[in-house]
Formats: C-alpha cells, structure tokens, sequence
C-alpha cells in the first residue's frame, strides 16, 4: 500500500485534535471519508476537515473503493461489529482504545484478524510519545535500580454530565463503554505498565459504587502480578473531592524511585541517592501522531508496529479480572 486512504466510522472529540489532524499530516495519507449515524455532524465534519465524502452508514463507508483502511473511533461496544466488518473487506484497521468493551470480543476481533491476515492495531498511542519513552528509558538504564513495586493512583470529581441522571454519558453505561470511568481510562495506564514490565497474569479487584451518580463502579482498587513475579496495586476514584485530585504512577525501585503522571503530562519526578530531579518532556500537539505514522509505514511496508491488537488484548483481559466481569 503506497497510499493510505483513511475512512474514519465514528467522528467525536478524540478524532478533532488527538488523532484526526494526524491522518493528513503524515505523507502518504490522507482522510477520504467519515461517518457518523447523525446526518448533520458527519457532513459537518467533513466540510471542517475537508474531506471528500460522508456517510450515515458503516457499511457504505467499509464498500467506499477508495477507502483502503479504518479508523474506528467509537464507544468501545461496537468495536468489534466494525472492525472485523473492515477486516472481512480487506481493510486494515486502526481502532480507538479500548480494543473492545469485553475480552471475549477481543479475542473474536484477533479471530478474524488471523483468519483474514489483516492487522488491526490500536490506539494505545502513549507508548510512542515521548514522556513516557524517557520513563521507560530511566527504568531500563537502571535508574532506579532493581524495580520491586508499581503503584496507580487516580482520583478525580465527577464531571458535570454525571449529575444528569437523565442523560448519562455513554462512558458510564455499562452496555456501551464496558464498564465505568475505569473501564474508560485505566487501559492507558495497564498498557503502559505492560509495556514496561512484561504481561500481567494475574489480577484481582475490588469495585464499589461510592457516589451513587450512577449504576456502574466509581471506585476501584486492584492488585496484580507481573510475569516476572513482580506485584503492583492500583486505586481509581471517579467521584473524589477535588482536593483528592490525582493521576500518579510511582515505580519503586532498590535505588531509587520515579513518578509520572497519565493524563496531565506533569514533570516527571526521579528520586535516588542523588536527590530530586524533575524532568520535562513535551509530547507532539497532536498526540496520536507518532503511532499513526508508524501504522502507515507499516502498511506502506517499512517500517513494523507492535502496537496491534494482539498486544491490546491483554488489557481487557487484566481491567475484567479487577472488575469481576
């Protein structure tokens, strides 16, 4: 494939700044055509983004001929009906985070994508972006020495959409999103951990409602095991004061320890014998950049990507373990 001619299915907010501008900004690709359900917002976003063609249907937008590829940037239920729908049509796939709101589904999109031959990778983009590089880069270096421990840490106030009982976001509605907030935004942090540390293959969880906003969990506490025997625990709250406000991964090692953040990018913290330092690494405007391009020189042929959903699956698998599902 020389060029990369993307049809994204799915036009929110991630696809506006962290990942849509992309698309175009790579050489050799481009965006041809999107599609949403709502008439109104996929041409709406087609003019904004100058794209050729929108659709209201999933299917003629996989049939479009000059649609050679598919991103997919839906809630993660209907992860696995779209890309295994691309991936039966000879499509590559590029699918949003997480790769679906179950591991069996997982493992039907891995199925196909064996059965096909064609990859379907996965927007884990924050194993490729700079800041967590160098995290990963202190560890292996030995900057901390011999790593014993891992800790997560998050804490944030509910949104104000979580107040309305009558229209909840799709993020805390089991049936679309897997799960809550957690289901939602720990796969960053698990892939993150995995990818440093090898698989995890073991992992137990406690979940409870706290706040009573919603029926999904809001809180959540977590224990696990690497594959080198290597433990970490976790505690997520979705509905904390905002003075509990916290997003912290600390790596604890024999000769030091290094802290980072997941979402807010804050100063990278590195104690040792030595003393603190901080450290600042800025990341790319558009987030998703640095997979991307390295998704399109890998169907172009020169380059590989890891990041496939293979490697995605494990995931789902650790965050259904921790919720009992």
């Amino acid at each position: 494939m020389k060029e990369i001619k993307w049809g994204f299915i799915g036009c929110g907010e991630v696809t506006e700044r962290k990942s849509g501008p992309a698309f175009s900004l790579v050489p050799g690709s481009s965006v041809v055509a999107v599609m949403s359900r709502n008439q109104e917002k996929a041409k709406s976003y087609a003019q904004r983004h100058n794209i050729p063609r929108w659709y209201t249907d999933a299917q003629e937008l996989v049939d479009d001929p000059e649609v050679n590829a598919v991103y997919i940037a839906t809630p993660p239920s209907s992860h696995a009906t779209y890309a295994i729908m691309a991936m039966k049509s000879g499509k590559p796939v590029y699918v949003e985070k997480p790769l679906a709101a179950s591991y069996p589904d997982c493992q039907r999109i891995n199925r196909i994508s064996e059965q096909t031959g064609v990859p379907c990778f996965v927007a884990y983009y924050r194993r490729y972006l700079p800041y967590f590089q160098r995290v990963k880069q202190l560890v292996e270096e030995g900057a901390v020495g011999k790593v014993l421990n891992v800790q997560v840490r998050f804490a944030v106030p509910p949104r104000d959409l979580d107040y309305n009982r009558d229209n909840l976001p799709w993020r805390v509605q089991r049936d679309i999103a897997g799960g809550g907030y957690f289901y939602d935004l720990a796969p960053h942090q698990i892939d993150l951990l995995q990818e440093m540390f090898g698989p995890i293959l073991r992992a137990h969880g406690y979940c409870a409602n706290r706040g009573g906003l919603y029926q999904t969990e809001d809180t959540v506490s977590a224990s696990f095991q690497f594959n080198d025997g290597m433990p970490g625990s976790g505690s997520w709250c979705f509905v904390s004061h905002a003075s509990a406000k916290t997003d912290r991964i600390e790596i604890i090692g024999d000769k030091g320890s290094v802290a980072f953040s997941v979402f807010t990018y804050e100063p990278i913290v590195l104690h040792t014998e030595q003393g603190r330092e901080e450290i600042v690494v800025p990341n790319p405007e558009h987030v998703q950049m640095p997979l991307i391009q390295n998704i399109v020189e890998h169907l172009q042929g020169t380059a590989t990507c890891t990041c496939d959903s293979v490697s995605a699956t494990t995931v789902n698998w650790v965050m259904d373990r921790i919720l009992g599902k």
